[in-house]
């Protein structure tokens, strides 16, 4: 899954839900801020291996709902 692809579909979440969503660029990563103090980091890469975006949509579900993603 491309990189682009994994912060859209996790932006239109939060918007969908109501929930603020910020974006931070660090030095290797891209911060990604969720309301409920959800922080977590994705790398800058192309492509995103399917596992890897997956446990990343997943770490977000106590504040969009279990398997928002699908």
């Amino acid at each position: 899954m491309k990189r682009t692809a994994v912060l859209r579909r996790l932006r239109r979440a939060a918007r969908d839900a109501g929930v603020s969503y910020e974006e931070v660029e660090l030095t290797n990563h891209t911060g990604v801020v969720v309301v409920g103090g959800l922080r977590s980091t994705l790398a800058r890469h192309t492509e995103i291996d399917d596992v890897t975006a997956r446990k990343f949509f997943d770490q977000y579900a106590a504040v969009l709902g279990k398997g928002w993603w699908r």
